[in-house]
Parts: structure tokens; sequence; C-alpha cells
């Protein structure tokens, strides 16, 4: 028995659907991509888009790779770039700290940087510190070392886990790592650096009040440009931050531990 054919009207809805299920992730994929190459109206538009953190970023990246080209015309945004280094949102005040790195001839690029070496963001103190040394300023030397370090998360309040990532999960920057049960109220419990969580309290734990919940070890990325910048600024102070990434660990990387070994050889060089 023949099957009946698709009217016209079928197949065109069909046709339709299936066109727009191919448009919509591509529609996603133009609207977040940074790569997008904005003009100068847009730039203008997204830096001040407060609505869309994203766009801030977006637009934040691409003043930075013109920046890099020497694109004079760049030096219009300077202010903004200023001006973004109070932004509310995190994730736009650390992208602002990598960008204000790249000319350190911006005015109030210094100024700006050393202020947020004060920022309640840890990443956000980090980018500052790594930019500042561009500037020939070691002052946020602490904050580089404490890149080194991993962050020990602690729990806000009394309560029970109840949910928990597994240890040796990669995790970005404000990823969740568990949820806190108190009461009729669930806290997530992000991570403040992007890594590899090392421990975690299990599900169903009860924890008080400032307990440790997790252990996040830095990302690699995070760890490389840290022993980049204390192999120009770093002190003997510093070295037994450094010596954990001369180990020969599977999660260390060989740039990684080749760099950590470098580093120290450029301090004692310095320090004799």
């Amino acid at each position: 028995m023949q099957k009946p054919s698709m009217s016209r009207t079928q197949k065109l809805l069909f046709f339709l659907t299936a066109w727009l299920i191919c448009l919509m992730p591509f529609l996603f994929w133009w609207n977040t991509w940074f790569g997008r190459k904005l003009s100068d109206q847009q730039l203008n538009e997204y830096l001040h888009d407060a609505k869309k953190p994203r766009h801030i970023q977006q637009a934040l990246v691409q003043v930075g790779e013109r920046i890099t080209r020497h694109d004079a015309n760049a030096k219009q945004w300077y202010p903004e770039l200023v001006r973004l280094a109070t932004d509310p949102v995190e994730e736009v005040r650390n992208t602002d700290a990598w960008v204000m790195g790249q000319d350190s001839s911006g005015t109030g690029f210094h100024e700006a940087l050393l202020k947020m070496l004060s920022d309640s963001s840890p990443m956000v103190r980090g980018n500052a510190a790594l930019s500042l040394v561009r500037f020939g300023d070691a002052t946020g030397r602490p904050q580089i070392v404490a890149l080194l370090q991993p962050a020990h998360i602690l729990s806000p309040q009394a309560g029970s886990i109840v949910d928990a990532d597994r240890p040796g999960t990669a995790i970005h920057q404000g990823g969740l790592i568990a949820k806190l049960r108190s009461g009729s109220e669930t806290v997530e419990i992000r991570s403040p650096i992007p890594g590899r969580i090392r421990s975690v309290v299990a599900t169903s734990a009860n924890v008080a009040p400032e307990a440790e919940i997790a252990v996040v070890d830095p990302s690699t990325e995070q760890v490389w440009e840290a022993l980049r910048a204390l192999y120009l600024i770093g002190q003997p102070d510093d070295i037994s931050a450094i010596r954990p990434y001369e180990r020969d660990l599977p999660d260390i990387s060989n740039d990684v531990r080749q760099q950590a070994v470098e580093t120290e050889k450029a301090i004692q060089e310095k320090s004799k």
C-alpha cells in the first residue's frame, strides 16, 4: 500500500522547522562568540551595555586586540577601560584588568590597576597584579604568589551538603562545587578560581560555619602566568610557593614544571 505523500504546506513547515533548528544554535554562537568583529559604533554600544555583561567583555577583548595591534584608534576607549575597573560584575573587572595591561602608557591605567589590587575577587586582584608587571611595578607580587595557592572554600553557615561534585573534576571560575542546605534555604557553593577540585566534603555531611567545604587547585594557565611574572619580580620568599610545581607529577605539565625551575633559578641568581 502506497504511503500518502506530504502536502506542499507540510513540506514547507517541515523544512522551516529544520531550518530553525539549525539557525538557533548559530544565532546563539554568533551572539556569544567574542571573536566576532565589532565596528567602532558597536564597541561603543557594547561597552555601555550594563544589562549584558558579556557584551562588555566582548568589547573589552576586542579593544585589547586592537591595542596589541598598535591601533591608535583604540585610545578613544581608554577612559571607558578606567571606568570599568569598578564595574559591579566580577567578570568585567577581570577582563578589564587584563586589557589595561596591554598598554603601559595608557592614561589612568596604572592608578586603576593599583586600586584593583584590593578587589574582592582573587582573580581580579591577580590579573591586576600581572598587568602591573608590564608597568615595571612589582606592588602586586603578593597577589601573584597567591595565584599559585589552592583556594580553600569555607562554609558560609551551618548546614548539610545535599549535592557535591567529585574530586579531580575540572571547574571554571564561578563553577558550582556543592549545595548546602540550611533550614529551608539552599546555598550554592561556587569556586572563586578556575582549576581542578582537589577535595570536597561528601554529600550528606554536616558542616559548621567557616568549615572547609572544598579545596580547588589553580588552573594550569593561572599557574603559568604567575610563574612567568615571578621570573621577573620574584623574591627568595616566593620559592616555597614555586617548588611544588617543579615536581614530576601527572597534574603538572612539562611546560609548567620547566617554568617553575627557570623561575626559581632566576630568583636565586638575582639574590646572589
